[in-house]
C-alpha cells in the first residue's frame, strides 16, 4: 500500500531541487529559491489531479481535518456527525475545534450509512463528515443529497483514498472539500502532510490563512513578516521537502492503484474459497483505490475461526472489531471521556458539566458487521510467495 515501496530517482531529483536553494520554507525567500516552490507546485498539481479548483497542503491528514473545520466555521456549540468506523483523527478534530462528535452507523460499504445519517441530524448539527474508509467510496451522492435538505456542509475525509473515483469523479470533489494524508503507510506518501482540495475560493482563502498564523500572503514591502491578518490561526504548514516527494509520488498514484488493483484481484479469488464469503460493497468498483481486500463471513465465530487458521499460518487478517484505531467501541479515551485538562475540556465545560456522554453500545448494526468482517492490506508489490502462503491458508481456513 505505502508509497515508500516505490521511492526512486524521481523522489530523489524534486528533493536535489529544494537542497540546492537550501530554503526549506515554503514561503518568501524569493531570490534565493530561484523559482523553485514544491509546496506551491504540489498544491498546483494536486488540484489538477482531482479536478479540484484549490488545493492547500498542510501538515498532516488531521490537521487538515481542523483546518477545513475551522475554515467552514465549526466550533463550541456545534455538532457534526460522522461514522464510527474511522481513524481516530477524524473525531479528535472535530473535538478540536470545540465541536461534538455525533457517530453514525456503517453499512456494507464500511462506510456512513445513510439512514443513519438521516435519524442523527439534528438542529445543532452544523458539518456531515463522510470517511471514505479503507480506501473506498462512501455512499457520498446520498450523502451530500441528504445535507442539501438541511442546508449542512460535507466535508469529505479522503485519507485513506486518494485516486478514487465515482464514475470518473475524483472522492473530495463532491462534498464543500476533500482531506487527504500523506503519512507514512498512504498510497502516496510524504512522511507526513496533507491536503484539502476545494472549488470554494473563499474557503480556500480562509483555510490557506489559518494554516499560517492568519498571514493573508498578500505581497507586501515587509515581506515576512509583514502581511495583514483577518483572524487569529495556527502553524499548520508543509515543508518543501515534503512538498518535493509529494510531487514525485502523485506522478506515480494511477501506477500504484493499478498494481494494488491486480493484486487485490488475486487475493479476491483466493478468499472466494470460503464458504459464505462476501466481499465489501462499493459503490463504483472501477473507482475503487484496491489499498484493502475487505471480506466478510457468515457470523462472528466463523470470522474468528478462519482468521484463527490464517494466524497459525503466518497470514492473519485484520479484524477491524478488535482494532483499538479505528473502531467505535475501542476508543476508550472518547467513551471515558480522557483529557489532559485540569477542567475536562472538551469533555466537561467550565464549571464540571460534562458536555456529552457515549455509550459503547450505541452502534450495534456496525458493531455486528464489524466483528464478522477480516481485511487484508494490499501492497503496491507483493511477493508471489507472501501470495501463495495467503492462498493455502485460506484454502485449510475452508477446509475447517
Amino acid at each position: 500500500m505505502p508509497g515508500y515501496e516505490i521511492f526512486g530517482d524521481e523522489e530523489k531529483k524534486e528533493i536535489a531541487d529544494v537542497l540546492e536553494t537550501g530554503v526549506l520554507f515554503r514561503y518568501e525567500f524569493n531570490e534565493q529559491r530561484k523559482g523553485i516552490y514544491k509546496v506551491r507546485e504540489f498544491e498546483e498539481k494536486f488540484a489538477s489531479y482531482c479536478g479540484a479548483a484549490h488545493a492547500q497542503a498542510v501538515t498532516s491528514g488531521t490537521t487538515a481535518l481542523k483546518v477545513a473545520l475551522t475554515a467552514l466555521g465549526i466550533g463550541p456549540g456545534d455538532e457534526v456527525i460522522t461514522q464510527g468506523f474511522t481513524f481516530v483523527a477524524t473525531w479528535e478534530a472535530i473535538l478540536e475545534v470545540g465541536a461534538i462528535p455525533v457517530f453514525t452507523e456503517v453499512d456494507e460499504t464500511l462506510n456512513m450509512d445513510p439512514a443513519d445519517l438521516e435519524k442523527k441530524i439534528s438542529d445543532k448539527t452544523r458539518c456531515i463528515i463522510a470517511v471514505h474508509m479503507l480506501g473506498a467510496q462512501a455512499r457520498i451522492e446520498e450523502i451530500v443529497a441528504i445535507a442539501a435538505g438541511h442546508s449542512i456542509p460535507v466535508l469529505e475525509d479522503t485519507a485513506q483514498a486518494a485516486g478514487g473515483r465515482i464514475r470518473g469523479r475524483h472522492l473530495g470533489t463532491f462534498g464543500n472539500c476533500g482531506t487527504f494524508s500523506f503519512d507514512a503507510v498512504k498510497t502516496i506518501t510524504t512522511g507526513e502532510g496533507g491536503m484539502i482540495i476545494t472549488d470554494d475560493r473563499e474557503l480556500w482563502r480562509s483555510m490557506s490563512e489559518y494554516h499560517d498564523h492568519g498571514h493573508d500572503h498578500v505581497v507586501n514591502p515587509g515581506a515576512r513578516g509583514g502581511e495583514g491578518r483577518r483572524f487569529i490561526g495556527f502553524n499548520y504548514r508543509m515543508m518543501e521537502i515534503q512538498g518535493a516527494i509529494g510531487i514525485a509520488q502523485l506522478a506515480k498514484l494511477d501506477s500504484m492503484i493499478a498494481a494494488q488493483k491486480k493484486t487485490k484481484s488475486l487475493l479476491q479469488e483466493a478468499v472466494s474459497v470460503i464458504p459464505g464469503v462476501q466481499f465489501r460493497k462499493l459503490v463504483d468498483p472501477e473507482g475503487d483505490t484496491a489499498t484493502f481486500c475487505c471480506f466478510m463471513l457468515e457470523s462472528s465465530k466463523h470470522c474468528k475461526r478462519v482468521n484463527t487458521v490464517l494466524a497459525e499460518h503466518g497470514v492473519g487478517a485484520i479484524n477491524f472489531g478488535d482494532n483499538t484505531w479505528h473502531f467505535y467501541p475501542k476508543w476508550e479515551h472518547l467513551l471515558a471521556g480522557s483529557t489532559l485538562t485540569r477542567s475536562g475540556w472538551p469533555f466537561l465545560e467550565p464549571g464540571g458539566r460534562r458536555r456529552v456522554v457515549y455509550d459503547k453500545d450505541i452502534l450495534p448494526a456496525s458493531a455486528e458487521l464489524m466483528a464478522r468482517t477480516l481485511v487484508y492490506q494490499i501492497p503496491i508489490k507483493m511477493a508471489a510467495e507472501r501470495l501463495g502462503k495467503i492462498r493455502e491458508a485460506l484454502k485449510k481456513a475452508a477446509a475447517g
